[in-house]
């Protein structure tokens, strides 16, 4: 049965944070990897600090193979990294087990992910690799979602907090609860909310403005 795991793990057990550690004011979103047999490919937006002097930090660090700056918008930066595949630790424990990267964000001090596994033995594999390791990992928590109609584009965690955002007047003009106040009552970051708002948001789009077209 798929589990889903929120865990939170030091920024200096995952590549991407050790990379940018001397970038204090960092604001990181992975979007997802792509593993090759060449290279592993991460995407992910970045903001708090100037496209410039990440793409510095990025290029000169021994696991950087090449960086590309795809689109800046609202004040975050997507880049595109080719790792070394000789990356391990935490980015392999995600390939071995097959895990899905649902949510991800970080700092210069922390991580924090949402991720999707087949069944509790992928989890375990993953958490017995993380051990291996000597990864120290805060599990925050763990539950088997509700499957979602396979007809429709939205997850149940995108619908869940999307009727939450609604019910609490997030969507009012103004606004009765601000982001940072509705990502208190989820004990997330305001840029993983943001995110599951947002793909939430796109999925209820294709759902209905798009379903005629």
């Amino acid at each position: 049965m798929t589990v889903i795991a929120d865990i939170t793990v030091p920024a200096n057990t995952f590549a991407l944070g050790r990379v940018l550690e001397n970038v204090p004011n960092v604001e990181i979103e992975l979007e997802r990897i792509v593993p090759l047999q060449e290279a592993i490919i991460p995407l992910f937006w970045i903001s708090g600090e100037d496209p410039e002097t990440i793409k510095t930090c990025l290029r000169d660090h021994s696991q950087t193979e090449t960086v590309a700056e795809l689109t800046t918008t609202d004040g975050q930066t997507l880049f595109e990294v080719h790792w070394s595949p000789d990356i391990n630790g935490l980015v392999q424990a995600l390939i071995d087990t097959r895990a899905k990267i649902l949510e991800a964000t970080g700092t210069t001090e922390t991580w924090d992910f949402r991720l999707r596994f087949t069944a509790h033995e992928d989890l375990s594999a993953f958490n017995m690799a993380l051990t291996r390791e000597d990864i120290p990992v805060t599990l925050r928590h763990i539950y088997n979602p509700t499957i979602p109609d396979e007809h429709s584009p939205l997850s149940a965690e995108q619908r869940e907090m999307l009727l939450k955002a609604y019910r609490n007047g997030y969507f009012k003009v103004p606004r009765r609860m601000n982001l940072a106040e509705l990502a208190e009552t989820e004990d997330i970051s305001d840029s993983a909310l943001s995110q599951r708002l947002r793909r939430g948001t796109e999925g209820l789009i294709e759902q209905t403005l798009l379903a005629d077209e």
